[in-house]
């Protein structure tokens, strides 16, 4: 009765409309039996810092929750980097995202690295960084704070990034 109740919740959810993935999200957990519902992070402020020069002339880096390298389920993900010169293999399939809604097949869809090198040859941004990262999608708070985001934020300063676009998958 209790995983019955659960998937009559989640079939609910399958509709055209938006992705409700804090109630899927959830109900997944739920399903799992854990005693407690995830919790999102949740912050009253967020730090702004305005812009220090013109679009055209910053460094931008890419950041993507997909990663470079196929993991088996349950696997710890890792912080990963790789060169922006080449188009990469990214793999996501592990990941919790509507796969109904889109897919993988086009990197163009979901990772604007094309798109970036576009923009700086025609000079909209100063130049694309070096390299992108993938972020590790922990499910742990204090992990991502503690270890996750300033490793993010370390290799973002080595490639003197001056803006993050934040691509999640």
């Amino acid at each position: 009765m209790y995983h019955m109740h659960v998937r009559v919740k989640m079939s609910a959810m399958n509709s055209s409309g938006p992705v409700a993935y804090i109630e899927r999200s959830r109900a997944y957990y739920e399903a799992q039996g854990f005693a407690q519902a995830y919790r999102y992070a949740h912050f009253d402020s967020a730090p702004f810092t305005p812009m220090r020069q013109p679009l055209a002339a910053s460094t931008v880096g890419l950041v993507t929750t997909a990663s470079t390298y196929r993991r088996v389920s349950l696997e710890p993900r890792k912080i990963d980097s790789a060169s922006t010169a080449t188009t990469p293999q990214l793999y996501a399939d592990d990941l919790s995202w509507d796969k109904q809604a889109t897919h993988l097949e086009d990197i163009n869809s979901f990772f604007p690295l094309t798109l970036l090198r576009e923009f700086a040859d025609q000079l909209k941004i100063g130049r694309l960084a070096p390299r992108f990262h993938c972020a590790a999608t922990e499910y742990s708070h204090r992990m991502t704070m503690e270890k996750d985001a300033p490793e993010i934020l370390r290799r973002l300063q080595e490639d003197q990034v001056d803006i993050a676009l934040l691509v999640p998958l």
